[in-house]
């Protein structure tokens, strides 16, 4: 199974960008940011306040002979009434910061699903869709982590830091130079830790994108996997991917776990100091240094309280590394090139006029036409007739892998013209190109003798009814997959392309009918029966020009000859593009193009190629015998 990984990896490799484009997603709410930020101050302020009731409560009643106990409970109601002020700043800041994660969360989610709709078909192409789901699982979750708790949790410790070294600087000048000097260890010690662990957290996040992928092709591909009992080897490729995120993960948390314990016993090592430096001080008044019992036990206090915000401030730090490179990695995709579209032309309703002109329509007729500015400014509209050309077109995938060389052909208005060949000779692409998911570098595809590159994609693929080999059915019932290819059709207009298509007997069986639900892709129904839904989908939306892409591939015989008619009927007056499968389904086709290595090399109706006796003679006689 082959895995395609993202560009850029998940390394922040650009922390101010990254951080910019976060703020920018937060300038909604800059006036809740802006009280969250105040009520944090107030609720450090008040945690670091609260010790200073305690020197109080030492040096003026608990050391004092005859205590004035009216005071002291004055004191002690306003000390509960700064604690309450502390629990509501902390609960309004805790609410609004969640609804301010959800709101930006939803934001992101709905821009990056928005976008993804606008990237080409090359992107997806490239990239697999486990992948691309990890940015909006794994990648959006952190990011929702660092906004609801690790930026908050950032502020609050940097605050209540500057607050207790202001509030230690108060009380005695000496001590807290003694506490520089631990706190300068802690610092580096955490800076240290924090660096290792910041980067096996970033590892981690890319790692966890790449199990996703290999996941999701996994159960894409399970049937095939049984059926050449993979199941070893695939289990073997599965545990060198998660290797690599046990180990990342490991390394990173064994990091961010030994940071706690360590800083704690650096904390006690602290406290044990402080203790006895300042135990010194209060019974040496020689010294000339002011060291009352009250200022000690809450300088204590205080010395407790310093390495709590610089241990959480290493951990939230490390947890914003992993946000911002989640962050980087959904910005990347934000930042991949949408689907130029340079068109200026449009498809618009059409009807004829008293006058026999051409003139644009509100409701639908069942007419087409283009619409386009002429130089001087008038608008011109010019029929919708399905003509195709392809003149000497060339086109690869990659620039050094051409697919399709010189291809020159044309399809006239309601002209069947089918595509025959060995798998990867180009037929998949003649019609990617038609569709405009790629677009050619060289020569020229010109639908109505209009260059496609000034066709609005949206228009020009709306003209298009496509039937691919591979289905794809969507969460709801049978009838709302129908009118996917039309949303404004009525339930009797999606019974008659079903039944144009002869769908409409196997949908009459199923528990509900057109109700039934389907799920997983149609996983309830046969290939066959997937296959034909989509034509019928192609049927309501009753496009002029039609592109079936071995539309007929996973249908048995009988079911096939069953829809032929309709077929037939579908692609009545229609120019009509068909990959073949079976060479019998295209025996009346106008034109039949047999490609080989990218080019044509044979091209003519049925009869007249059987007559030259070359590649399609063998590819026909050959089916004809194995049938």
């Amino acid at each position: 199974m082959s895995r395609h990984k993202m560009k850029g990896g998940a390394k922040p490799r650009n922390i101010k960008k990254t951080l910019a484009k976060m703020a920018s997603l937060l300038k909604p709410y800059k006036g809740l940011l802006a009280v969250v930020v105040v009520c944090i101050l107030l609720g450090s302020v008040v945690g670091v306040a609260g010790t200073f009731f305690i020197r109080v409560a030492i040096d003026d009643f608990i050391e004092v002979a005859n205590p004035n106990m009216q005071k002291f409970l004055k004191a002690l109601l306003t000390m509960g009434g700064i604690y309450l002020a502390g629990v509501i700043t902390t609960f309004i800041y805790t609410r609004i910061m969640l609804s301010i994660t959800a709101g930006t969360m939803n934001r992101v989610r709905i821009d990056l699903f928005a976008h993804l709709q606008k990237l080409p078909i090359k992107y997806y192409d490239s990239r697999t869709h486990g992948e691309i789901m990890s940015r909006f699982t794994n990648d959006t979750d952190t990011m929702r982590e660092m906004l609801s708790n690790a930026l908050p949790q950032l502020i609050n410790s940097s605050i209540t830091l500057i607050a207790v070294i202001t509030g230690m600087l108060i009380f005695s000048p000496v001590l807290t130079a003694l506490v520089f000097l631990v706190i300068v260890v802690m610092v580096a010690f955490v800076g240290r830790i924090g660096k290792i662990s910041g980067k096996y957290f970033v590892k981690q996040q890319q790692s966890i994108g790449e199990v996703d992928g290999f996941v999701e092709e996994f159960i894409n591909g399970q049937k095939v996997v049984k059926v050449f009992s993979y199941e070893e080897n695939i289990k073997k490729d599965f545990e060198k991917i998660t290797a690599k995120l046990r180990h990342d993960a490991t390394t990173a948390t064994t990091c961010a776990n030994i940071l706690m314990p360590i800083m704690g016993n650096l904390s006690h090592i602290l406290y044990a100091l402080i203790a006895i430096v300042g135990s010194l001080i209060a019974i040496n008044p020689k010294l000339g240094i002011p060291m009352t019992t009250g200022t000690l036990v809450t300088f204590l206090l205080l010395t407790r309280t310093v390495s709590n915000p610089i241990t959480q401030i290493g951990q939230q730090f490390n947890n914003i590394l992993v946000a911002l490179a989640g962050a980087e990695r959904i910005f990347e995709i934000m930042e991949e090139n949408e689907e130029v579209d340079d068109g200026y032309v449009t498809l618009v309703n059409a009807k004829l006029n008293e006058n026999g002109d051409i003139v644009e329509s509100n409701e639908r007729t069942g007419m087409w036409a283009w619409r386009y500015p002429h130089k001087d400014g008038t608008i011109i509209y010019k029929l919708l007739q399905g003509k195709v050309t392809f003149s000497n077109v060339v086109f690869g995938y990659e620039e050094d892998k051409i697919v399709l060389r010189d291809i020159s052909l044309y399809a006239k208005p309601g002209q069947k013209v089918a595509f025959v060949g060995s798998t990867g000779a180009g037929k998949t692409t003649i019609t990617n190109l038609i569709n405009r998911f790629y677009d050619v570098p060289d020569g020229k595809i010109r639908y109505d003798d209009i260059n496609i590159n000034k066709i609005k994609k949206a228009d020009l693929r709306s003209s298009l009814g496509v039937v691919l080999q591979d289905t794809n059915l969507f969460t709801g019932t049978v009838m709302e997959n129908i009118r996917y290819g039309r949303l404004d059709a009525s339930d009797q207009e999606c019974i008659e392309a079903a039944i144009l298509t002869n769908a409409h007997s196997f949908i009459a069986r199923l528990p509900d009918g057109y109700n039934t639900k389907l799920t997983a892709n149609g996983a309830n129904l046969s290939q066959g029966q997937r296959q034909l839904l989509s034509i019928a989908r192609a049927a309501i939306a009753n496009p002029p020009v039609l592109i079936l892409d071995e539309a007929t591939s996973s249908i048995d015989t009988r079911t096939e000859k069953l829809i032929q008619t309709g077929m037939d009927k579908l692609m009545e007056g229609r120019t009509t593009f068909v990959i073949a499968h079976r060479l019998s389904t295209i025996r009346n086709a106008d034109a039949i193009m047999v490609l080989e290595h990218g080019e044509i090399i044979e091209r003519g109706t049925h009869e007249s190629l059987i007559e030259q006796k070359g590649k399609y003679y063998e590819l026909y006689t050959g089916m004809l015998e194995l049938s």
